[in-house]
């Protein structure tokens, strides 16, 4: 296995536009894979024709006892912690990565749960691009340094790395397909257009010329599969007891078995 990493924008048009050979391609949000590999890219072919949801995961802060307001931050005033003159937030570009464009959705939700119209872009005001990466991670080492104060990143980063993490409420988290009608009231403005805020849920696609395409079957199986879903689990990420298949009449028979159809 030679694992790539990066935002899941990016990563995706390596193959579609880019050619790159790819056996399994995983993204970060579910949308990215019809929009860009089902339909074809830049006027490109299309390079997938279906794809599987297989686990979720949530927007969350994470911080250091050396971050600025970290004795006094909670989950019902963090808001006002992060918007204080001085504090620095490190987060992804919403132009190439899911977790940017779903951070500044998550804001967005919080203007109307707190009732606070101006706290996105007070946040916002201590995140400037300065503080940004391709992807969130990149930014673990300097708020590790003290460069940072707080991080924008998934709830499953903040396990994985040991770290102090705010305990978004749901309602504004992106992690429950509950509130999906609520998320959809959120946008985000990137460089590829609006987006809508929705259930934050990971996916995962076999592209139709990869090289290793059995291998790759064998390990989509593995991961929808009690072992897999332990190992999501262990590593901060809501496992799906059913993941989701969309085109699921497209999906190889030993690995549609194992989803039920995307939920409409």
């Amino acid at each position: 296995m030679q694992p790539q990493f990066g935002g899941s924008v990016k990563m995706v048009k390596q193959v579609t536009v880019l050619h790159q050979p790819a056996d399994v391609v995983a993204v970060a949000d579910y949308s990215v894979i019809p929009k860009y590999m089902f339909k074809g890219d830049e006027g490109q072919k299309a390079t997938a024709d279906w794809s599987i949801g297989f686990l979720g995961n949530a927007i969350t802060f994470i911080y250091t006892p050396k971050s600025k307001g970290a004795k006094t931050i909670d989950a019902d005033n963090w808001w006002r912690v992060l918007s204080e003159p001085g504090v620095q937030i490190g987060r992804s570009n919403p132009d190439t990565d899911p977790s940017g464009y779903q951070t500044l959705q998550m804001l967005d939700l919080a203007n109307r749960y707190y009732k606070q119209p101006e706290l996105e872009a007070k946040v916002l005001a201590n995140a400037p691009k300065t503080n940004m990466r391709d992807t969130e991670t990149d930014l673990i080492s300097a708020l590790e340094l003290g460069q940072i104060d707080y991080l924008a990143i998934y709830r499953s980063d903040a396990v994985q790395h040991h770290m102090q993490s705010i305990d978004l409420p749901a309602q504004i988290n992106l992690s429950d397909p509950k509130f999906a009608a609520d998320y959809a009231k959120a946008d985000a403005h990137t460089a590829n257009g609006m987006l809508a805020g929705k259930p934050i849920v990971y996916a995962m696609t076999i592209p139709t010329n990869a090289p290793h395409a059995k291998l790759a079957q064998e390990f989509v199986a593995y991961v929808l599969g009690p072992a897999g879903k332990k190992v999501i689990a262990d590593n901060g990420f809501i496992p799906m007891k059913q993941p989701y298949a969309m085109h699921r009449d497209k999906v190889p028979a030993d690995l549609r078995k194992l989803t039920v159809d995307w939920p409409q």
